[in-house]
């Protein structure tokens, strides 16, 4: 009798869970809709700065501080406070200004978005005499994407505005692309950089379908307004028009690189080959091996360093998904799922322990 009755009370307790989940869905959703409407002037985005010039400084400090005898770093400590007394008094004009931006890129260059919103404060700001420091890893994906992030740079460039590129990691396909734009490119020793080509690939599930019986239809106006399908029966004409189409986008990226450096010999280094740091260097496609870390500590004397991000508001419901799930949501459906199962854990967990006392 006592089992049936938990039985039952969990199957109340799971229905009343999920009832009042949507209930709680539907009135955030509703306010989020709400709020992001009114907040349309004021999006609650912000943009951040960062002094690197002063975290390095307390990270020596906590250093000698732990390492030093007491006596020692208290004398060190005590110099170098005089000598920046002396700076500030002395009539010196002031250091050029250093701008880090990272760019962690994907398929779609996703970053775009904040990458522009960036570039924008900077122009209104930044002059001939300052530096950006883009620090960028990037293994490519799509042209009209990666073509709109090398847009962006080329904005700094224009402007008369120095940009240097670090790759400490990857910089191959569109990320070259967007890397070439730069007046300067640092590579790290293993960094990999290259793959300057086109690529489509795509499965066809033709032969199967036909094996079960179902037909496929594809009706299009123009010669040419599809080539290849992932259900239909290509053929070897569809195959040609995307050839020459990959043909073209791949000269389209050649030209682009030679604008920006004209002294590559493209015939090998625009093969869809890549290259680690001292090879890219031996074929100009770099202009030095060496980590961003590595030239920012051998700048950080002679200039302002300041790392700057720009932080885009996220909308009242996504933030709430987002926490529930413990990463960042795009699409409500898996969100959805995490919130109820939250809350059904939660209520169920405390009702056997109900019945188990």
């Amino acid at each position: 009798m006592i089992e049936a009755l938990i039985e039952y009370g969990l199957f109340v307790a799971k229905t009343l869970t999920w009832v009042l989940a949507i209930a709680l869905l539907l009135v955030l959703v509703m306010r989020s809709r709400h709020s992001d409407s009114t907040d349309d002037d004021d999006d609650g985005s912000r943009l951040d700065v960062v002094d690197l010039n002063d975290r390095y400084a307390q990270m020596a400090a906590i250093i000698k501080a732990a390492t030093l005898p007491p006596k020692v770093a208290k004398k060190a400590f005590k110099a170098e406070r005089k000598a920046e007394k002396a700076r500030a008094k002395a009539d010196e004009p002031d250091k050029r200004r250093l701008f880090v931006i990272d760019f962690h890129g994907d398929l779609m260059a996703s970053e775009v978005g904040t990458l522009r919103e960036v570039i924008s404060a900077l122009l209104m700001t930044a002059s001939a005499e300052d530096e950006v420091l883009l620090r960028l890893e990037n293994s490519g994906g799509a042209v009209h994407e990666h073509g709109l992030a090398a847009s962006q740079l080329l904005r700094l460039r224009t402007a008369g505005i120095p940009l240097t590129v670090a790759v400490d990691k990857v910089a191959a396909s569109g990320g070259y692309l967007m890397a070439c734009v730069a007046n300067r490119i640092l590579a790290a020793p293993f960094a990999v950089v290259g793959s300057i080509g086109v690529l489509a690939e795509m499965p066809n599930f033709h032969r199967l379908l036909q094996q079960k019986g179902v037909d496929f239809e594809l009706h299009t106006a123009g010669e040419h307004k599809r080539t290849l399908t992932l259900f239909g029966e290509n053929t070897d004409e569809g195959r040609a028009k995307l050839r020459e189409q990959l043909e073209e986008t791949h000269g389209q990226f050649k030209s682009f690189i030679a604008t920006y450096r004209p002294e590559l010999d493209l015939s090998k280094v625009a093969t869809g080959e890549y290259w680690h740091g001292e090879q890219a260097l031996g074929l100009g496609l770099v202009d030095a091996v060496q980590t961003s870390d590595d030239y920012l500590l051998s700048i950080r004397d002679e200039a302002n360093i300041y790392k700057v991000r720009y932080r885009a508001r996220k909308r009242a419901l996504q933030r709430l998904l987002g926490a529930v799930s413990g990463e960042d949501i795009h699409g409500g459906a898996r969100s959805l799922t995490a919130l109820a199962g939250l809350l059904w854990r939660r209520v169920g967990r405390g009702i056997l322990n109900q019945g188990r006392g």
